[in-house]
Protein backbone atom coordinates (compact mmCIF):
# COMPACT_ATOMS: atom_id res chain seq x y z
CA UNK A 1 0.00 0.00 0.00
CA UNK A 2 1.31 3.68 -1.40
CA UNK A 3 1.86 6.77 1.84
CA UNK A 4 -0.70 8.38 0.20
CA UNK A 5 -3.01 5.24 0.70
CA UNK A 6 -2.30 4.73 4.16
CA UNK A 7 -2.43 8.73 5.02
CA UNK A 8 -6.16 8.59 3.43
CA UNK A 9 -7.27 6.33 5.34
CA UNK A 10 -5.67 7.75 8.47
CA UNK A 11 -7.31 10.70 7.39
CA UNK A 12 -10.84 8.84 7.53
CA UNK A 13 -10.52 7.07 10.82
CA UNK A 14 -9.92 10.82 11.97
CA UNK A 15 -12.97 12.36 10.53
CA UNK A 16 -15.23 9.39 11.96
CA UNK A 17 -13.49 10.04 15.34
CA UNK A 18 -14.30 13.81 15.27
CA UNK A 19 -17.67 12.62 14.28
CA UNK A 20 -18.56 10.22 16.86
CA UNK A 21 -17.02 12.64 19.24
CA UNK A 22 -19.33 15.26 18.18
CA UNK A 23 -22.31 12.80 18.72
CA UNK A 24 -21.43 12.02 22.37
CA UNK A 25 -20.81 15.80 23.22
CA UNK A 26 -24.46 16.25 21.84
CA UNK A 27 -26.06 13.54 23.68
CA UNK A 28 -24.38 14.58 27.12
CA UNK A 29 -25.48 18.03 26.57
CA UNK A 30 -28.95 16.97 25.67
CA UNK A 31 -28.60 14.95 29.31
CA UNK A 32 -27.80 18.13 30.90
CA UNK A 33 -30.62 20.17 29.67
CA UNK A 34 -33.01 17.39 30.58
CA UNK A 35 -31.54 16.86 34.01
CA UNK A 36 -31.14 20.91 35.02
CA UNK A 37 -34.61 22.27 33.31
CA UNK A 38 -37.09 18.97 33.46
CA UNK A 39 -39.33 19.12 36.33
CA UNK A 40 -38.64 15.05 36.83
CA UNK A 41 -37.75 14.15 39.84
CA UNK A 42 -35.43 11.69 39.31
CA UNK A 43 -31.77 10.80 38.19
CA UNK A 44 -31.56 11.47 35.14
CA UNK A 45 -27.70 12.30 35.18
CA UNK A 46 -27.66 8.49 35.86
CA UNK A 47 -27.80 8.66 31.37
CA UNK A 48 -24.36 9.57 31.65
CA UNK A 49 -23.27 6.24 31.68
CA UNK A 50 -24.52 5.85 28.03
CA UNK A 51 -22.19 8.56 26.75
CA UNK A 52 -19.34 6.75 28.48
CA UNK A 53 -20.15 3.50 27.20
CA UNK A 54 -20.45 5.09 23.25
CA UNK A 55 -17.33 7.13 23.76
CA UNK A 56 -15.34 3.71 25.17
CA UNK A 57 -16.25 2.48 21.19
CA UNK A 58 -14.04 4.84 19.86
CA UNK A 59 -11.52 6.51 22.05
CA UNK A 60 -8.29 5.97 23.79
CA UNK A 61 -8.05 5.68 27.63
CA UNK A 62 -6.90 8.98 28.37
CA UNK A 63 -10.02 10.55 26.30
CA UNK A 64 -12.58 8.17 28.03
CA UNK A 65 -11.10 9.88 31.45
CA UNK A 66 -11.76 13.33 29.83
CA UNK A 67 -14.87 12.24 28.77
CA UNK A 68 -16.52 10.84 32.00
CA UNK A 69 -14.80 13.50 34.09
CA UNK A 70 -16.77 15.61 31.88
CA UNK A 71 -20.08 14.10 32.46
CA UNK A 72 -19.09 14.06 36.23
CA UNK A 73 -19.07 17.81 36.04
CA UNK A 74 -22.23 18.31 34.31
CA UNK A 75 -23.42 16.33 37.04
CA UNK A 76 -22.61 18.62 39.45
CA UNK A 77 -23.14 21.73 37.98
CA UNK A 78 -26.66 20.45 37.35
CA UNK A 79 -26.96 19.98 40.87
CA UNK A 80 -25.64 23.56 41.60
CA UNK A 81 -28.01 25.11 39.65
CA UNK A 82 -31.20 23.69 40.71
CA UNK A 83 -30.38 22.82 44.49
CA UNK A 84 -28.33 25.94 44.96
CA UNK A 85 -31.10 27.49 47.34
CA UNK A 86 -32.81 24.23 48.08
CA UNK A 87 -30.85 21.64 49.48
CA UNK A 88 -32.41 18.60 49.57
CA UNK A 89 -30.95 15.09 51.02
CA UNK A 90 -33.10 13.13 48.20
CA UNK A 91 -31.29 15.13 45.09
CA UNK A 92 -28.31 15.22 46.67
CA UNK A 93 -28.42 11.34 46.79
CA UNK A 94 -29.53 10.95 43.21
CA UNK A 95 -26.53 12.90 42.61
CA UNK A 96 -24.26 10.66 43.89
CA UNK A 97 -25.70 7.52 42.86
CA UNK A 98 -25.40 9.37 38.85
CA UNK A 99 -21.41 9.98 39.78
CA UNK A 100 -20.66 6.54 41.21
CA UNK A 101 -22.87 5.15 38.52
CA UNK A 102 -20.40 7.17 35.77
CA UNK A 103 -17.23 5.92 37.75
CA UNK A 104 -18.81 2.52 37.58
CA UNK A 105 -18.94 2.36 33.74
CA UNK A 106 -16.05 4.22 33.09
CA UNK A 107 -13.78 1.58 35.51
CA UNK A 108 -15.81 -1.28 33.67
CA UNK A 109 -14.96 0.04 30.53
CA UNK A 110 -11.42 0.68 31.05
CA UNK A 111 -11.35 -2.86 32.48
CA UNK A 112 -13.26 -4.64 29.13
CA UNK A 113 -10.67 -2.09 27.39
CA UNK A 114 -7.69 -3.82 28.55
CA UNK A 115 -9.18 -7.33 28.40
CA UNK A 116 -10.11 -6.48 24.87
CA UNK A 117 -6.70 -5.37 23.69
CA UNK A 118 -4.58 -8.56 25.59
CA UNK A 119 -6.97 -10.80 23.30
CA UNK A 120 -6.15 -8.68 20.50
CA UNK A 121 -2.36 -9.38 21.03
CA UNK A 122 -3.35 -12.90 21.50
CA UNK A 123 -5.36 -13.24 18.25
CA UNK A 124 -2.06 -10.57 16.72
CA UNK A 125 0.31 -13.45 17.73
CA UNK A 126 -1.88 -16.26 16.27
CA UNK A 127 -2.01 -14.60 13.43
CA UNK A 128 1.77 -14.75 13.18
CA UNK A 129 2.02 -18.36 12.88
CA UNK A 130 2.50 -20.24 10.03
CA UNK A 131 0.10 -22.79 11.28
CA UNK A 132 -3.42 -23.01 10.57
CA UNK A 133 -5.34 -22.26 13.90
CA UNK A 134 -9.05 -21.86 13.97
CA UNK A 135 -12.11 -22.39 16.80
CA UNK A 136 -14.94 -23.90 16.67
CA UNK A 137 -17.91 -23.94 19.01
CA UNK A 138 -19.67 -27.29 20.08
CA UNK A 139 -21.87 -26.86 16.77
CA UNK A 140 -18.77 -27.12 14.47
CA UNK A 141 -19.92 -23.45 13.86
CA UNK A 142 -15.72 -21.07 13.40
CA UNK A 143 -15.58 -18.45 15.95
CA UNK A 144 -12.28 -17.51 14.88
CA UNK A 145 -9.94 -17.76 11.47
CA UNK A 146 -6.07 -16.83 11.93
CA UNK A 147 -4.25 -15.66 9.15
CA UNK A 148 -2.48 -18.77 8.84
CA UNK A 149 -5.96 -20.28 8.03
CA UNK A 150 -6.88 -17.91 5.07
CA UNK A 151 -3.58 -18.56 3.65
CA UNK A 152 -3.70 -22.66 3.49
CA UNK A 153 -7.46 -22.69 2.40
CA UNK A 154 -7.95 -19.71 0.88
CA UNK A 155 -11.17 -17.80 2.64
CA UNK A 156 -10.95 -14.84 4.69
CA UNK A 157 -11.76 -14.55 8.34
CA UNK A 158 -14.99 -12.61 7.24
CA UNK A 159 -15.86 -15.47 4.89
CA UNK A 160 -15.42 -18.62 6.83
CA UNK A 161 -16.63 -17.41 10.38
CA UNK A 162 -20.01 -18.54 10.97
CA UNK A 163 -19.35 -21.60 8.79
CA UNK A 164 -19.14 -25.43 9.57
CA UNK A 165 -15.64 -26.36 9.75
CA UNK A 166 -16.72 -29.93 8.44
CA UNK A 167 -18.85 -28.73 5.60
CA UNK A 168 -16.30 -25.62 4.72
CA UNK A 169 -13.15 -27.40 3.98
CA UNK A 170 -15.20 -30.87 3.27
CA UNK A 171 -12.74 -32.75 5.99
CA UNK A 172 -11.64 -36.52 5.11
CA UNK A 173 -11.43 -38.35 8.73
CA UNK A 174 -8.81 -41.03 9.33
CA UNK A 175 -11.67 -42.56 11.70
CA UNK A 176 -15.51 -42.14 12.20
CA UNK A 177 -16.02 -38.57 13.26
CA UNK A 178 -17.63 -39.15 16.01
CA UNK A 179 -15.13 -41.46 17.45
CA UNK A 180 -12.73 -38.73 17.53
CA UNK A 181 -15.29 -36.23 19.35
CA UNK A 182 -15.60 -38.81 21.79
CA UNK A 183 -11.86 -38.97 22.54
CA UNK A 184 -11.76 -35.62 22.69
CA UNK A 185 -14.55 -35.06 24.91
CA UNK A 186 -12.82 -37.79 27.38
CA UNK A 187 -8.98 -36.61 26.96
CA UNK A 188 -9.51 -32.56 26.23
CA UNK A 189 -7.01 -33.54 22.67
CA UNK A 190 -6.81 -35.27 19.46
CA UNK A 191 -4.11 -35.08 16.91
CA UNK A 192 -4.04 -37.48 13.81
CA UNK A 193 -3.95 -36.65 10.29
CA UNK A 194 -6.80 -34.86 7.72
CA UNK A 195 -6.89 -34.62 4.48
CA UNK A 196 -8.90 -31.00 3.66
CA UNK A 197 -9.94 -29.55 0.72
CA UNK A 198 -8.96 -25.72 -0.06
CA UNK A 199 -11.10 -23.33 -1.64
CA UNK A 200 -9.62 -23.85 -5.01
CA UNK A 201 -9.96 -27.61 -4.85
CA UNK A 202 -6.72 -28.75 -4.24
CA UNK A 203 -6.57 -31.46 -1.15
CA UNK A 204 -4.10 -31.04 1.89
CA UNK A 205 -3.01 -33.49 4.17
CA UNK A 206 -2.63 -31.70 7.57
CA UNK A 207 -1.11 -32.93 10.91
CA UNK A 208 -3.66 -31.95 13.12
CA UNK A 209 -3.97 -31.18 17.08
CA UNK A 210 -7.50 -30.38 18.70
CA UNK A 211 -7.77 -29.22 22.04
CA UNK A 212 -11.19 -28.69 24.08
CA UNK A 213 -11.87 -25.45 26.32
CA UNK A 214 -14.11 -26.00 28.85
CA UNK A 215 -15.84 -23.78 30.84
CA UNK A 216 -16.45 -23.26 34.84
CA UNK A 217 -18.59 -26.35 35.75
CA UNK A 218 -15.90 -28.59 32.93
CA UNK A 219 -19.04 -28.29 30.37
CA UNK A 220 -17.28 -28.31 26.76
CA UNK A 221 -17.09 -24.57 25.53
CA UNK A 222 -15.25 -24.89 21.82
CA UNK A 223 -12.70 -27.00 20.29
CA UNK A 224 -9.00 -24.75 19.24
CA UNK A 225 -7.44 -26.81 15.94
CA UNK A 226 -4.17 -26.13 14.78
CA UNK A 227 -3.24 -27.85 11.57
CA UNK A 228 0.33 -28.23 10.04
CA UNK A 229 0.27 -28.65 5.75
CA UNK A 230 2.11 -31.94 5.70
CA UNK A 231 1.55 -32.37 1.97
CA UNK A 232 4.27 -32.85 0.32
CA UNK A 233 5.77 -34.38 3.27
CA UNK A 234 3.20 -37.09 2.67
CA UNK A 235 4.51 -37.22 -0.80
CA UNK A 236 7.63 -37.60 -0.55
CA UNK A 237 7.41 -40.56 1.93
CA UNK A 238 4.80 -42.18 -0.58
CA UNK A 239 7.61 -41.69 -2.96
CA UNK A 240 10.42 -43.24 -0.71
CA UNK A 241 7.72 -46.07 0.47
CA UNK A 242 7.08 -46.79 -3.48
CA UNK A 243 11.27 -47.05 -3.91
CA UNK A 244 11.27 -49.14 -1.24
CA UNK A 245 8.98 -51.17 -2.78
CA UNK A 246 10.82 -51.62 -6.32
CA UNK A 247 13.90 -51.90 -4.53
CA UNK A 248 12.76 -54.74 -2.06
CA UNK A 249 11.37 -56.27 -5.77
CA UNK A 250 14.56 -56.42 -7.33
CA UNK A 251 16.02 -58.00 -3.79
CA UNK A 252 13.52 -60.65 -4.14
CA UNK A 253 14.54 -61.48 -7.93
CA UNK A 254 18.25 -61.55 -7.55
CA UNK A 255 17.51 -63.94 -4.49
CA UNK A 256 15.61 -66.10 -6.47
CA UNK A 257 18.28 -66.19 -9.01
CA UNK A 258 20.41 -66.97 -5.94
CA UNK A 259 18.07 -69.84 -5.55
CA UNK A 260 18.13 -71.04 -8.57
CA UNK A 261 19.57 -74.61 -8.21
CA UNK A 262 17.25 -75.20 -5.02
CA UNK A 263 14.07 -73.81 -7.80
CA UNK A 264 15.30 -76.55 -10.23
CA UNK A 265 15.48 -79.06 -7.95
CA UNK A 266 11.71 -78.33 -5.86
CA UNK A 267 10.06 -78.55 -9.45
CA UNK A 268 11.72 -81.46 -10.63
CA UNK A 269 11.59 -83.79 -8.20
CA UNK A 270 7.50 -84.01 -8.40
CA UNK A 271 8.35 -83.91 -12.07
CA UNK A 272 10.41 -86.66 -12.09
CA UNK A 273 7.80 -88.56 -9.68
CA UNK A 274 5.19 -87.84 -12.30
CA UNK A 275 7.23 -89.43 -14.97
CA UNK A 276 7.93 -92.34 -12.62
CA UNK A 277 4.63 -93.40 -11.86
CA UNK A 278 2.91 -92.25 -15.57
CA UNK A 279 5.32 -95.37 -16.44
CA UNK A 280 4.70 -97.31 -13.57
CA UNK A 281 0.78 -97.43 -13.88
CA UNK A 282 1.66 -97.90 -17.92
CA UNK A 283 3.49 -101.10 -16.92
CA UNK A 284 0.16 -102.23 -14.51
CA UNK A 285 -2.43 -101.78 -17.28
CA UNK A 286 -0.33 -103.43 -19.87
CA UNK A 287 -0.04 -106.87 -17.96
CA UNK A 288 -1.67 -109.99 -19.26
CA UNK A 289 -4.35 -109.12 -16.19
CA UNK A 290 -3.88 -105.35 -16.10
CA UNK A 291 -4.01 -104.30 -11.94
CA UNK A 292 -6.30 -101.62 -11.93
CA UNK A 293 -6.04 -101.12 -8.41
CA UNK A 294 -1.96 -100.40 -8.55
CA UNK A 295 -2.79 -97.85 -11.73
CA UNK A 296 -4.98 -96.05 -9.86
CA UNK A 297 -2.66 -95.88 -7.24
CA UNK A 298 -0.07 -94.85 -9.42
CA UNK A 299 -2.33 -92.33 -10.99
CA UNK A 300 -3.34 -90.37 -7.42
CA UNK A 301 1.08 -90.24 -6.78
CA UNK A 302 0.89 -88.75 -10.28
CA UNK A 303 -2.04 -86.15 -9.44
CA UNK A 304 -0.15 -85.62 -6.08
CA UNK A 305 2.94 -85.07 -6.91
CA UNK A 306 2.31 -82.61 -9.95
CA UNK A 307 0.23 -80.37 -7.60
CA UNK A 308 3.26 -80.42 -5.73
CA UNK A 309 5.09 -78.99 -8.39
CA UNK A 310 2.27 -76.20 -8.95
CA UNK A 311 2.81 -75.26 -5.24
CA UNK A 312 6.15 -74.84 -6.00
CA UNK A 313 5.57 -72.83 -9.27
CA UNK A 314 3.12 -70.84 -7.33
CA UNK A 315 5.12 -70.26 -4.42
CA UNK A 316 7.78 -68.91 -6.57
CA UNK A 317 5.89 -66.62 -8.70
CA UNK A 318 4.11 -65.21 -5.72
CA UNK A 319 7.74 -64.42 -4.75
CA UNK A 320 8.55 -63.13 -7.34
CA UNK A 321 5.42 -60.74 -8.19
CA UNK A 322 5.54 -56.97 -8.07
CA UNK A 323 2.58 -55.33 -6.62
CA UNK A 324 1.01 -53.49 -2.76
CA UNK A 325 1.58 -55.49 0.57
CA UNK A 326 -1.51 -57.32 1.05
CA UNK A 327 -1.77 -57.92 4.83
CA UNK A 328 -3.69 -61.27 6.27
CA UNK A 329 -3.77 -63.99 8.97
CA UNK A 330 -1.07 -65.39 8.60
CA UNK A 331 0.19 -69.02 10.35
CA UNK A 332 4.07 -68.63 11.15
CA UNK A 333 4.64 -71.70 10.97
CA UNK A 334 3.00 -72.67 7.56
CA UNK A 335 4.81 -69.50 6.50
CA UNK A 336 8.54 -70.82 7.66
CA UNK A 337 7.82 -74.39 6.24
CA UNK A 338 7.26 -73.01 2.55
CA UNK A 339 10.24 -70.77 2.87
CA UNK A 340 12.39 -73.67 4.01
CA UNK A 341 11.24 -75.45 0.74
CA UNK A 342 12.91 -73.81 -1.02
CA UNK A 343 16.24 -73.21 0.71
CA UNK A 344 16.42 -77.25 0.63
CA UNK A 345 18.90 -77.42 -1.91
CA UNK A 346 20.71 -74.89 -0.70
CA UNK A 347 21.24 -76.41 2.38
CA UNK A 348 22.25 -79.55 1.03
CA UNK A 349 24.81 -77.75 -1.26
CA UNK A 350 26.81 -75.97 1.72
CA UNK A 351 26.18 -79.53 3.72
CA UNK A 352 24.25 -77.51 6.43
CA UNK A 353 21.97 -79.43 8.83
CA UNK A 354 18.29 -77.74 9.28
CA UNK A 355 17.15 -77.63 13.70
CA UNK A 356 14.01 -76.10 13.31
CA UNK A 357 11.56 -75.63 16.43
CA UNK A 358 7.53 -74.19 15.78
CA UNK A 359 5.78 -73.68 18.28
CA UNK A 360 2.16 -75.15 16.57
CA UNK A 361 -0.07 -73.40 19.56
CA UNK A 362 1.12 -69.84 18.14
CA UNK A 363 -1.67 -67.50 17.48
CA UNK A 364 -1.26 -66.11 13.69
CA UNK A 365 0.25 -62.64 12.90
CA UNK A 366 -1.05 -59.94 10.34
CA UNK A 367 1.19 -59.70 7.91
CA UNK A 368 2.06 -60.05 4.23
CA UNK A 369 3.25 -64.22 3.07
CA UNK A 370 5.82 -62.88 0.62
CA UNK A 371 7.79 -60.15 2.16
CA UNK A 372 8.10 -62.06 5.42
CA UNK A 373 9.35 -64.81 3.22
CA UNK A 374 11.65 -62.51 1.77
CA UNK A 375 13.11 -61.82 5.30
CA UNK A 376 13.63 -65.54 6.16
CA UNK A 377 15.46 -66.49 3.34
CA UNK A 378 17.36 -63.57 3.27
CA UNK A 379 18.61 -64.74 7.39
CA UNK A 380 18.69 -68.20 6.27
CA UNK A 381 20.65 -67.84 3.05
CA UNK A 382 23.17 -65.64 4.98
CA UNK A 383 23.86 -67.64 7.91
CA UNK A 384 24.25 -70.98 5.00
CA UNK A 385 26.79 -68.71 3.17
CA UNK A 386 28.18 -67.44 6.55
CA UNK A 387 29.00 -71.05 7.72
CA UNK A 388 31.07 -71.89 4.08
CA UNK A 389 34.16 -71.90 6.25
CA UNK A 390 33.33 -74.17 8.99
CA UNK A 391 33.75 -77.62 9.37
CA UNK A 392 31.02 -79.53 7.83
CA UNK A 393 29.98 -81.30 11.50
CA UNK A 394 29.79 -77.92 12.64
CA UNK A 395 27.45 -76.10 10.32
CA UNK A 396 23.54 -76.07 11.90
CA UNK A 397 21.18 -73.84 11.21
CA UNK A 398 18.65 -73.22 14.04
CA UNK A 399 15.02 -72.15 13.14
CA UNK A 400 12.38 -71.47 16.04
CA UNK A 401 9.41 -69.59 15.87
CA UNK A 402 7.70 -68.93 19.81
CA UNK A 403 6.54 -66.43 22.16
CA UNK A 404 9.15 -64.17 22.47
CA UNK A 405 11.34 -64.57 26.36
CA UNK A 406 11.78 -61.05 26.57
CA UNK A 407 10.34 -57.77 27.16
CA UNK A 408 9.45 -56.08 23.55
CA UNK A 409 9.47 -52.32 23.81
CA UNK A 410 8.09 -50.31 21.04
CA UNK A 411 6.59 -53.19 19.84
CA UNK A 412 2.84 -54.52 20.40
CA UNK A 413 2.71 -57.43 22.49
CA UNK A 414 2.38 -60.62 22.99
CA UNK A 415 3.67 -61.52 19.78
CA UNK A 416 5.55 -63.99 18.05
CA UNK A 417 9.35 -64.24 18.20
CA UNK A 418 11.14 -65.88 14.85
CA UNK A 419 14.67 -66.86 15.31
CA UNK A 420 17.41 -67.59 12.81
CA UNK A 421 20.61 -68.81 14.47
CA UNK A 422 24.13 -70.04 12.80
CA UNK A 423 27.56 -71.32 13.57
CA UNK A 424 29.53 -69.06 11.42
CA UNK A 425 32.15 -66.77 12.68
CA UNK A 426 29.71 -63.96 13.49
CA UNK A 427 30.45 -60.57 13.44
CA UNK A 428 32.39 -58.46 15.80
CA UNK A 429 30.51 -56.54 18.18
CA UNK A 430 30.64 -53.10 17.07
CA UNK A 431 29.50 -53.89 13.94
CA UNK A 432 26.41 -55.14 15.46
CA UNK A 433 24.48 -51.32 15.26
CA UNK A 434 25.49 -50.58 11.73
CA UNK A 435 24.27 -54.13 10.35
CA UNK A 436 21.03 -52.82 9.82
CA UNK A 437 22.28 -49.95 7.95
CA UNK A 438 22.29 -49.38 4.15
CA UNK A 439 24.90 -50.63 1.83
CA UNK A 440 26.85 -51.50 5.01
CA UNK A 441 28.07 -55.53 4.12
CA UNK A 442 30.15 -58.33 5.80
CA UNK A 443 30.77 -59.84 2.59
CA UNK A 444 33.44 -58.70 -0.25
CA UNK A 445 30.51 -59.08 -3.24
CA UNK A 446 27.42 -57.60 -0.74
CA UNK A 447 25.30 -55.12 -1.85
CA UNK A 448 24.25 -54.40 1.54
CA UNK A 449 20.36 -53.82 0.99
CA UNK A 450 19.29 -57.43 2.83
CA UNK A 451 19.15 -57.06 6.10
CA UNK A 452 18.36 -53.15 5.76
CA UNK A 453 15.28 -54.06 3.08
CA UNK A 454 14.61 -57.00 5.81
CA UNK A 455 14.00 -54.32 8.81
CA UNK A 456 11.62 -52.02 6.33
CA UNK A 457 9.40 -55.04 5.97
CA UNK A 458 9.34 -56.34 9.94
CA UNK A 459 8.80 -52.67 11.39
CA UNK A 460 5.88 -52.03 8.33
CA UNK A 461 4.42 -55.42 10.29
CA UNK A 462 4.20 -53.23 13.62
CA UNK A 463 7.35 -55.44 14.70
CA UNK A 464 11.08 -55.14 15.18
CA UNK A 465 14.28 -56.52 14.84
CA UNK A 466 17.65 -57.10 15.98
CA UNK A 467 21.07 -59.40 15.85
CA UNK A 468 23.19 -60.55 18.49
CA UNK A 469 26.22 -62.80 18.60
CA UNK A 470 24.83 -66.37 18.95
CA UNK A 471 25.68 -68.63 21.95
CA UNK A 472 26.64 -67.54 25.59
CA UNK A 473 30.33 -67.01 26.96
CA UNK A 474 33.27 -65.20 25.35
CA UNK A 475 33.96 -68.15 23.42
CA UNK A 476 30.38 -67.88 21.63
CA UNK A 477 29.89 -67.97 17.61
CA UNK A 478 27.81 -67.51 15.36
CA UNK A 479 24.79 -65.01 15.46
CA UNK A 480 20.89 -64.59 16.37
CA UNK A 481 18.60 -62.80 14.65
CA UNK A 482 15.24 -62.11 16.06
CA UNK A 483 12.08 -60.86 14.54
CA UNK A 484 9.08 -59.66 17.18
CA UNK A 485 6.08 -59.73 15.35
CA UNK A 486 2.90 -58.66 16.85
CA UNK A 487 0.12 -60.66 17.16
CA UNK A 488 -3.04 -60.48 15.02
CA UNK A 489 -5.03 -57.41 17.36
CA UNK A 490 -8.11 -59.95 17.51
CA UNK A 491 -6.46 -62.93 18.68
CA UNK A 492 -5.32 -60.88 21.65
CA UNK A 493 -6.83 -61.29 24.77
Amino acid sequence: MSVSGTASIQDGKAIRSRGWLALAALLAATIFLIDTFSPLDMAIAVLYVVVVLFAASFVEKAGLLVIAGACIGLTVLSFAVMHSENYSLSATMRGLVSIAAITVTTLLSLRNREATGVLRDQAALLDLSHDAIFVRDTADTITYWNQGAAQLYGWSRHEAVGQSATDLLRTRFPAPRAEIIAEVLRTGRWDGELVHTTRDGRLVTTMSRWSLQRDARGRPVATMETNSDITERKQAENALHQAQADLAHVTRVTTMGELTASIAHEVNQPLAAVVTNGEAGLRWMRRPVPDMGEAELSVERMIANARRASEVVARLRALARRGEPVHVRLDLGEVIEDTVALIERELSSHGVRLDMALDPTLPPVLGDRVQLQQVIINLALNAIQAMDGEAREHRRLRISAAPPDEECPGVECPGVAITVEDDGPGVDEEKLPVLFNPFFSTKKDGMGLGLSISRSIVEAHGGRIFATRGGDGPAARGMRFTLILPFAKETVS
